[in-house]
């Protein structure tokens, strides 16, 4: 990390590498394109690279990386400002096994409804399995406030659920 730190490329290659599957799933849930996923990979490393020296705690380099994701991630949706729909041969991402493809298409296309702050909660909190704490943590949020912003997502689900007639 301290080589890292002090421009060591080799160094920060390897740490990188270390958390590039987590970097690429979290861009995807919020971008559901491969491409764009993949070029958020790249904008994480580059901006992780230029300012690894501002990392004062070695220990949360994963929550900077996600942190940075997040903001590349939305920074991405902004410029694209298109709606992307999840296409059939990407569901392997988000589908566990045996799961009701049209059901989890469904469940992705209404989170696509939530607004930012709501989406990527849910996505740490139900597709990353952070706790309440790790998610304020990462968005810079109160604790408090994360999980109201959690409950209100859920509700907003549930009524977009019911209306769409997903669930009883």
């Amino acid at each position: 990390m301290k080589k890292a730190q002090k421009g060591d490329d080799k160094a920060f290659l390897k740490l990188f590498q270390q958390y590039e599957k987590d970097i690429y799933r979290m861009a995807y849930m919020y971008v559901k394109n491969e491409d764009d996923a993949l070029d958020i990979v790249q904008e994480v490393a580059y901006r992780s690279f230029k300012r690894i020296e501002t990392l004062k705690k070695p220990e949360y380099i994963k929550t900077w990386l996600i942190r940075i994701t997040i903001s590349c991630a939305i920074d991405c949706i902004k410029e694209n400002k298109k709606v992307v729909q999840l296409k059939f041969e990407n569901e392997k991402f988000m589908q566990a096994e045996g799961e009701d493809i049209s059901l989890s298409i469904s469940l992705n296309q209404l989170l696509n409804e939530l607004n930012e702050d709501e989406k990527s909660i849910i996505i740490l909190k139900f597709y990353e399995d952070y706790s309440f704490k790790k998610i304020a943590e990462l968005l810079n949020i109160p604790l408090g406030t994360s999980k109201s912003i959690l409950y209100r997502a859920l509700q907003k689900l549930r009524k977009q659920a019911k209306e769409a007639d997903i669930c009883d």
